[in-house]
């Protein structure tokens, strides 16, 4: 005898119920619509095809047609319309039922699965599992951590999801772009996320393009490359860090490299130092008319244009007079001339740190 095929376990009793019902005419009752649903629920779990079972479904429904009595007279006519129509009633009841099942254990694996992909990603941003457990893991969403991977962090006005529309479309640009690659995408504290070889640079970069579109000019970080799964969480520690710096600094470029902000870790090592710095440099400051904020911005602007003071003034809507009598009285109080190179770097130095501090809001 040969073995059925295994679809075949999911009709099983179908074919005894079609046969009753063609006679008695009845419908299908709670137990055995909650049985065709047991059946549909365990082909969901095993991984058959709906459509294939609908099929099977349909083609057992065939084979009994072909078995009622054929009409005799007017009357068997009417007999075998209603036969006709009990049959296919409880077909429409079974395979609904069977449908239901199977498409509540697909919800199910659905959400089974993406509860265990939020676990890893959680993981592997915050390095909270064993590391070799964790690459095990990772070669199930597509990644091989043996290699050096980057992290881009992009943020926006507004917290995404892995459902929200902005998400939806750089997967789908990316996913049509790089489909052969090791990439993933995903979502962590209201920004987009993601993790790609740390050798594929061109996926970043397009990363960051789609991110900076779809969040309406958002701010993209870029975290150096790593090795392993330690890496990862060390690259998305970057991105983040270049984030808040940007805040710190109101830096306003579209896109941050870690590996272009390594100046900034250095100052914050020695946080007493530079804590130091700021106030025995910019302190004085305090006894300007109108505070410190004004001549430290006079301060920015001046560095940031180059130590040119026409281009600075007017960056500040200040005449270059108003804007040299500033400085000078920036030298009068600091006992520093920005003009002068050595006492420049120690005042660009102290204005930065000024900003990471969040100094004169802050008291040091």
């Amino acid at each position: 005898m040969t073995k059925p095929e295994p679809t075949e376990d999911y009709l099983a009793g179908y074919a005894e119920l079609l046969t009753e019902v063609s006679a008695t005419g009845r419908r299908l009752n709670r137990a055995e619509l909650d049985s065709r649903r047991a059946l549909g629920e365990r082909a969901g779990e095993s991984g058959h095809g709906l459509r294939t079972l609908v099929v099977r479904h349909l083609a057992a429904t065939r084979a009994l047609w072909a078995e009622l009595p054929a009409p005799a007279g007017p009357a068997g006519a009417r007999g075998l319309r209603a036969t006709a129509e009990s049959v296919l009633a409880v077909t429409e009841q079974a395979i609904d039922a069977f449908a239901e099942g199977y498409e509540r254990a697909q919800r199910l694996a659905v959400r089974q699965e993406e509860a265990a992909r939020r676990e890893f990603i959680d993981d592997l941003l915050y390095g909270r599992s064993d590391l070799g457990r964790l690459a095990g893991r990772a070669e199930r969403f597509g990644l091989r951590l043996a290699h050096a991977h980057a992290v881009a962090v992009a943020t926006g006005a507004e917290p995404y999801d892995d459902a929200h529309p902005a998400t939806r479309r750089v997967e789908s640009a990316l996913n049509g772009r790089f489909s052969d690659r090791r990439i993933l995408l995903t979502t962590k504290g209201g920004r987009l996320i993601c993790v790609a070889p740390g050798d594929e640079d061109d996926v970043l970069r397009y990363f960051t393009k789609q991110a900076h579109a779809a969040t309406d000019g958002g701010q993209v970080a870029i975290g150096r490359p790593h090795e392993g799964a330690g890496g990862v969480v060390h690259s998305y520690e970057e991105a983040l860090g270049a984030l808040d710096l940007a805040v710190k600094m109101d830096i306003d470029a579209p896109v941050l490299r870690a590996a272009d902000l390594l100046v900034f870790p250095v100052l914050t090592r020695d946080r007493q130092a530079l804590t130091d710095l700021v106030r025995s440099t910019l302190a004085p400051l305090r006894q300007a008319r109108g505070g410190p904020e004004p001549l430290l911005a006079t301060l920015d602007a001046y560095f940031d244009t180059g130590c040119v003071a026409a281009e600075a003034a007017r960056r500040l809507s200040l005449s270059v007079r108003a804007f040299t009598y500033r400085l000078k009285r920036i030298h009068e109080l600091t006992g520093a001339d920005p003009a002068d190179p050595m006492h420049r770097y120690t005042l660009q130095t102290a204005v930065i740190g000024a900003r990471l501090l969040d100094w004169p809001k802050r008291e040091l």
